[in-house]
């Protein structure tokens, strides 16, 4: 596809240093209009107090958690429940392939938006919009009147999701520069969690509330509604946000240009945005349609997200045609969703400290080519390991995240390839769990689709080890000139 220039937000690192008052009056302002007075740190009317700035960032991680917490139950909550569902709305085979390939689409379409609508609000109120989406879909969805209007509902909460998937990247790369690693391990983790707990929850929960599955999907709007809070606060509490940590020289750290937009869009220094020029923190020379490194993170991005959603709508169906009970295939789905609460923390921290991500992604994938193996020839033999090992599988997503901040130098390119690779990656994905529907529907069996699944393991391991090289794709861009 060509590629299209992406809108870029300035940005700046975070951490908890202040920069000492002779420093910030020795240097001008960053981002300061050409013969603008230099502001000191200690004058301008945004210095937060040490403690203000402590605050704010533990506010920031409870909502970074809280978020990613959010970013799946509105999926599996649908898997778990999918033949209920299909039964109360008339859906075909085809259909429900259909409804299982709305969220990569979803993503696709909208998570192109995200940096356009955060480089003009700020990525925190953009997050906080996502957040009320969420709840307001998941509210919608299990009430309205027919699949049309289903289908509908379900997309708005996905649109919040969607931006929010790209954004949190951005967000974790521009705070917590130095440990982007650990941070995308708990990010992560919580996401694996919540994915987890509702692929668990959600078919006990409903019966416990009566057995009527629109109370067991429209139940997660509760957690929804809790993210919202925090990043209520965030966007309000513009002053608190921490100061970048600024050399003498008045660049930030790793040579990166300071810019003055935090997580509501606001002005925190004293002077104007930076210009986009060739700073090193910019990113306009980029052309990722180019990239040999952006294509393979958006492939291998593409394929792991097929097999997740494949995953999260149709595992539970296959267990319960092998005859597994209906809450054991969600407690089964559950399991392999919740092994990436663990690993989801260990391999971004692993694969930061590696020059190459290779082996990480060729392992992962030999998981899942034995998982599929299983569920092929003893789906409900084995049904507890193949669980155990589509969930190892699965954590390729944490790995595509991390392999995203570490491909490129500065925080603007990672907000260009954090967009292209997901919406590039959702877009492949799309036809991935429609194909799976057909297959089922047409054929009456698993064979064909169980194949299909390990099928697409193969290029996402050729896809992940081309990413997983040591480049960056400012590195490429040079060569190119």
């Amino acid at each position: 596809m060509p590629d299209e220039p992406q809108p870029q937000i300035p940005v700046e690192t975070r951490t908890l240093t202040r920069p000492t008052a002779s420093t910030a009056a020795s240097a001008p302002e960053a981002g300061s209009a050409p013969g603008s007075v230099p502001v000191s740190a200690s004058a301008s009317g945004d210095s937060p107090a040490p403690g203000a700035a402590l605050r704010y960032t533990r506010l920031l991680v409870i909502g970074i958690v809280l978020a990613a917490l959010n970013l799946r139950p509105a999926i599996t909550s649908l898997g778990a429940l999918l033949e209920e569902v299909r039964d109360g709305l008339h859906m075909s085979g085809s259909v429900a392939g259909v409804l299982t390939s709305v969220p990569p689409l979803c993503f696709a379409v909208f998570g192109f938006t995200a940096p356009r609508l955060a480089r003009r609000y700020g990525a925190g109120a953009i997050v906080c919009a996502g957040m009320v989406a969420i709840t307001a879909g998941l509210l919608i969805r299990p009430f309205a009147g027919g699949t049309p209007a289903f289908l509908a509902a379900s997309a708005f909460a996905l649109m919040g999701i969607a931006v929010s998937n790209v954004l949190m990247p951005v967000i974790v790369k521009r705070y917590f520069p130095d440990r982007v690693g650990t941070m995308t391990g708990l990010y992560s983790m919580a996401l694996a969690f919540g994915t987890a707990v509702a692929a668990a929850a959600t078919v006990p929960m409903t019966e416990a509330l009566g057995g009527s599955w629109r109370t067991g999907l429209g139940i997660w709007a509760v957690l929804a509604a809790v993210a919202v809070l925090p990043w209520l606060g965030l966007v309000r509490d513009r002053g608190a946000a921490p100061l970048s940590d600024r050399e003498p020289s008045g660049r930030e750290p790793s040579g990166r240009e300071p810019s003055g937009r935090g997580l509501s869009g606001r002005q925190l220094s004293g002077g104007a945005p930076a210009a986009h020029g060739p700073a090193t923190g910019q990113a306009p020379g980029l052309r990722l349609g180019r990239s040999r490194t952006a294509w393979a993170l958006a492939c291998f991005f593409g394929l792991q997200a097929t097999g997740a959603y494949i995953t999260m709508g149709w595992m539970p169906q296959v267990f319960r045609d092998a005859g597994v009970p209906a809450g054991t295939a969600g407690l089964l789905l559950a399991v392999t969703m919740v092994m990436g609460v663990p690993l989801a923390f260990v391999i971004p921290g692993l694969a930061a400290r590696m020059r190459n991500q290779g082996p990480i992604v060729v392992g992962l994938g030999v998981c899942g080519l034995t998982a599929f193996s299983g569920l092929y020839f003893a789906p409900a033999g084995g049904a507890w390991l193949w669980a155990v090992l589509l969930g190892i599988s699965n954590c390729s997503f944490p790995l595509a995240l991390t392999m995203i901040g570490m491909r490129s130098r500065s925080g603007a390119g990672v907000v260009r390839l954090s967009a292209f690779a997901q919406s590039t990656g959702y877009l492949i994905s799309i036809p991935g769990p429609l194909l799976v529907g057909v297959l089922y529907q047409h054929t009456g069996g698993w064979g064909l689709p169980i194949a299909l699944m390990a099928g697409f393991l193969v290029p996402q391991m050729v896809a992940g080890v081309i990413a997983g090289q040591d480049r960056t794709i400012e590195d490429e861009a040079r060569m190119r000139d």
